[in-house]
């Protein structure tokens, strides 16, 4: 069974780990996330040496790729306070994934370390900073879409649409198996593209059918996907990190 996960009071400072899909591709979900945590009263650290977490080796099956590549991520956060990480897929590696990736390694005790001060965004957002949001948009119908990661490896399925059911003119619609995969999951969609195309078509047919105007979602890979799909069927739906909907919303 999982550990019930007891969350500290709202730090002074935290660690923002931006990912690599955020640095290449939204970076201004990033700055947006940044911008809330900072609207909170809280320090942002930004390791300026950080590059990827580790996760597409590991989930390929290059064990030692990804431990090295992880082993570089493990001296940047030297101070004791949380790492924040806008991604339940990139947490997920970080929390889950990093005790078993270096356990029976000289560097077991600071992975495990590092790994229980890594918090998802949003989780992060409701349970430790306790955030209240006050809408300042227009009415609109959005479905949330959680990453497997997020739900399964994170255990936050509930703290996105949290979050946006504080916004007084936000329409919360539930899809149909909103807990499907999208079907991106990192090199999966490139190793079974056929497969990966027909999980996203019945996502995007579903987040449609509930009469959603947008999507958000907190896991990049799974907006590039779903998004990329709307795009190539030139629907009008649009999709969107929450870090910036939240953002943009409240501003």
């Amino acid at each position: 069974m999982t550990p019930v996960k007891l969350y500290p009071p709202k730090p002074e400072k935290v660690y923002f780990f931006g990912t690599c899909l955020i640095d290449l591709f939204y970076p201004e979900a990033g700055l947006d996330g940044i911008r809330l945590l900072e609207r909170e009263g809280i320090e942002v650290l930004f390791p300026e040496d950080q590059t990827c977490c580790g996760q597409p080796a590991y989930t390929s099956g290059y064990q030692d790729e990804a431990r090295a590549v992880a082993a570089a991520q493990l001296d940047l956060f030297p101070e004791p306070w949380p790492i924040v990480v806008p991604s339940g897929s990139c947490g997920g590696m970080m929390r889950t994934h990093y005790p078993q990736l270096f356990a029976g390694t000289g560097q077991e005790a600071k992975a495990a370390e590092v790994a229980g001060r890594v918090f998802e965004l949003t989780e992060f957002l409701v349970h430790v900073c306790h955030l209240k949001l006050a809408d300042r948009g227009q009415p609109e119908k959005v479905a949330m879409h959680t990453s497997c990661s997020a739900r399964r490896e994170m255990g936050v399925a509930e703290t996105g649409p949290a979050l946006l059911a504080q916004l007084g003119e936000v329409e919360l619609v539930e899809q149909a198996r909103p807990a499907e995969c999208c079907g991106f999951g990192g090199t999966f969609a490139v190793r079974h593209p056929e497969v990966s195309a027909a999980m996203v078509q019945d996502k995007t047919q579903a987040i449609e059918a509930a009469g959603a105007e947008r999507f958000v979602t907190s896991d990049c890979g799974c907006l590039m996907n779903i998004g990329g799909r709307f795009e190539h069927q030139k629907k009008t739906v649009k999709g969107e990190h929450i870090a910036s909907y939240l953002w943009r919303r409240t501003s």
